[in-house]
Formats: C-alpha cells, sequence, structure tokens
C-alpha cells in the first residue's frame, strides 16, 4: 500500500495546532494550549478504536477530521482530570480485582 497523500501529510505535522489547521478546525488557543497532549492523544484513541479506516482519501480526511474535533471538543467542555486520558490521572481510581472461584471455597 502506497503512502497517501494526507498520510505524507500528517508525518510533517508536530503540534496539535498544525493538525488542527490542516483539518480545518477552529480552536481557542488557550484550550489548546494547555490540553494540547491530551488532545492528539484522545484522537488517537478514536482512531484506534474507530477500527477499519476507509481505502478512499477523501473519506479517510472526513472521519480524520470528525475525530479530531471531537477531541478537541471533549477538552473544550471538560479538563484533562475530568478526561483522564493518560493512565497517571487513573492511577488512584478502584482497580478491578479478579478472585478465581476455586480460591474462594475453603477445603
Amino acid at each position: 500500500m502506497t503512502d497517501s497523500n494526507m498520510e505524507l501529510d500528517l508525518e510533517e505535522l508536530g503540534s496539535a495546532e498544525e493538525f488542527l489547521d490542516y483539518f480545518g478546525i477552529a480552536f481557542v488557543p488557550s484550550v489548546v494550549q494547555v490540553n494540547r497532549l491530551h488532545i492528539l492523544q484522545r484522537f488517537h484513541d478514536y482512531i484506534d478504536a474507530a477500527g477499519a479506516l476507509p481505502p478512499q482519501e477523501e473519506a479517510r480526511h472526513a472521519l480524520f477530521r470528525s475525530l479530531l474535533s471531537r477531541a478537541y471538543s471533549d477538552f473544550v467542555h471538560s479538563d484533562a482530570r475530568a478526561e483522564k486520558v493518560f493512565r497517571v490521572f487513573r492511577m488512584h481510581e478502584p482497580q478491578p480485582v479478579f478472585i478465581p472461584v476455586d480460591q474462594l471455597i475453603r477445603h
């Protein structure tokens, strides 16, 4: 599979602002300055969750634009602590514990 123009373009982008500009998404600089890594990580997570990507570049561009817009919006209406994108924000949450049934029965 050859790289599409969009994929080559994306390899050149280095900041959240550049990604938002590339996809034509209007943004508030102060929101991005505080949350840039969280926005990009959330965007990556949304891409992973999307599963198989459309083979057509136009459809992929539209999907990526939608996912990035959604990731940015998450932080317009919330903050990094509430969104818990990175593991460090989830470290003190209750963790599920698995106990096999045979260990619950006393002999």
